[in-house]
Order: structure tokens, then C-alpha cells, then sequence
């Protein structure tokens, strides 16, 4: 994966996610390593949120496959305060979002592959 042309472009899109889907607190854009690329978050956690968003894609990359049902796209973890949810960018990185209770899933959820497309698009430079 190419360094993205302007990380400013980056975060812009992650600060748009955050303003047109209710209840999004949190984003991020990491490799698929755990290495943080780029954030929208006051949390002081951020490469912690990187780590374990790579570990559970990982995680999740590998029950598919196992089961043979392809590529991992994305994955829902629903907790009792909120949501995280992380999908693949390409072979190298991965979008996190994080959302409390409220999170509008239904419209993260079809917002999705047009967010990871233009997110892979800006990492790759062609944006």
C-alpha cells in the first residue's frame, strides 16, 4: 500500500462519515498489520483501536475461508454500549468505525462499499 497522497483528503472523509451517520463516534483507517494510518477520534487509544481492529479482521478473513465462504468484507461487533464495525480496504488496510448505542447501522451498512472504495482510492493516491 502506497502512503495516501494527502492524509488531510483521509481524514476529511472520516470526519464526512462521522457527520452523516448518526451515531459514529469514532473512525479510523489502519493496515491490515495494525499499524494506524489515519484517524477521526478523540481517543487516546487509537493505535490500541488499530491493533485489535487488524486482529479481529484477521480473525474473521480466516473463519471465512475456513467455512469457504470467500473474502472477508466487513464485520459487526455489537456490544451492549454501542457497535464496532470494521471492513476491508483492499488487501492492505481497513476501515474502523465505532458507534454508541444510537449508531444508525442500517445506513453504515449501506454506505459502506461506496466509503471503503473512495477510502482505497485516496490510500492508493488515485483520489
Amino acid at each position: 500500500m502506497k502512503p495516501p497522497t494527502s492524509s488531510t483528503a483521509v481524514v476529511t472523509e472520516l470526519q464526512a462519515l462521522r457527520e452523516r451517520i448518526v451515531g459514529v463516534t469514532d473512525s479510523i483507517i489502519a493496515t491490515t498489520d495494525g499499524l494506524l494510518v489515519a484517524s477521526d477520534s478523540g481517543s487516546a487509544d487509537q493505535e490500541s483501536l488499530a491493533a485489535l481492529c487488524a486482529a479481529g479482521m484477521a480473525l474473521g478473513t480466516r473463519t471465512a475461508a475456513h467455512v469457504g465462504l470467500g473474502g472477508l468484507r466487513d464485520s459487526v461487533i455489537r456490544a451492549a454500549g454501542g457497535h464496532v464495525v470494521f471492513a476491508a480496504i483492499g488487501e492492505h488496510a481497513l476501515l474502523a468505525v465505532v458507534g454508541d448505542a444510537g449508531l444508525d447501522l442500517a445506513t453504515l451498512r449501506r454506505d459502506l462499499p461506496g466509503a471503503v472504495e473512495l477510502f482505497g482510492k485516496l490510500l492508493a493516491g488515485d483520489a
